[in-house]
């Protein structure tokens, strides 16, 4: 014998395959997302620039750790794997601390209209 599901009237419209108990969070979850409204144009803005800075803060990483790899296997010496592999670490912190700063100025621009309401 099959058990039906226990569905509410807003259900219908998706043919009562979704239980009452994800309707429930659906709503929840969709009244968390209204009250970000109010953070407006200039806080997508920014979060649509920290995408982008990230990711092609990521490609770039990625094109260094190829080079990196390819530098490696045309080392001659441990001395110069050691050396290769100091400065690959050294530059990789300087790029990502460079990195949190241009977050940091993207973060803060668009929190401006917020502290100086």
């Amino acid at each position: 014998m099959s058990r039906k599901r226990k569905t509410d009237a807003s259900d219908e419209r998706l043919g009562g395959a979704v239980p009452s108990f994800y309707h429930s969070i659906m709503q929840t979850q969709m009244a968390a997302i209204s009250s970000l409204s109010w953070l407006g144009a200039e806080w997508a803005g920014a979060a649509g620039r920290m995408s982008g800075e990230f990711l092609q803060f990521m490609a770039d990483r990625v094109k260094e750790d190829v080079r990196f790899q390819h530098s490696c296997l045309q080392c001659k010496s441990p001395q110069e794997l050691q050396k290769l592999q100091a400065e690959f670490i050294q530059k990789a912190i300087d790029q990502y601390v460079a990195e949190t700063g241009k977050m940091v100025e993207i973060g803060s621009a668009a929190l401006k209209p917020f502290r100086d309401a």
